[in-house]
């Protein structure tokens, strides 16, 4: 979900040789080819209105093209279809990392990073968080093949963030 610390999960990521595509980047980088303002309910509209025209996998095929070499990790998975496409691509050799925090703490963060596409107030909040769930997110999360909670500060979260990217890298 927005602002559960994605981030951070890169960082931490990064710093173990992963290289980071993100999938927001696709959806910005096409927004902007169509006219489409870089604001919260324009880009999440934009997205919503080619996954319903395209497929809900549209995102994740738009992606692909941006993935090179063997370690990666794609942010911004937001539903089964996606997984699944990523799957058929690149084997069973993928494995989903939810990032989980409560709303209330998530909203608060948002409010304080005030990043361009953010959200504003509360109830744009929530009606994001409905957005991307009707997308298929909770699925996502719920089959995800690891959970990390995010609600005790920076220095617990990103030593569960390298346990998990340790255990994925023993994995194969």
């Amino acid at each position: 979900m927005p602002a559960c610390g994605k981030e951070e999960f890169l960082k931490v990521a990064q710093s173990k040789g992963f290289a980071v595509v993100r999938m927001g980047d696709t959806v910005r980088d096409e927004a902007v080819k169509t006219g489409v303002r870089i604001k919260d309910p324009d880009v999440g509209n934009f997205a919503d209105a080619e996954r319903r025209r395209h497929g809900f996998g549209i995102w994740a095929q738009r992606t692909i093209p941006r993935i090179s070499g063997k370690l990666n990790l794609i942010d911004g998975i937001r539903g089964n279809a996606e997984v699944e496409v990523f799957k058929a691509a690149f084997s069973t050799a993928i494995r989903v990392v939810a990032i989980h925090a409560s709303p209330a703490i998530r909203l608060k963060r948002t409010m304080a990073r005030k990043r361009q596409d953010d959200t504003t107030n509360a109830f744009d909040f929530e009606a994001r968080d409905t957005r991307e769930l009707t997308w298929g997110l909770g699925t996502v999360i719920a089959r995800a093949d690891h959970l990390i909670v995010n609600e005790n500060g920076l220095d617990d979260f990103r030593r569960k963030a390298s346990t998990v990217l340790e255990k994925i890298l023993l994995e194969g």
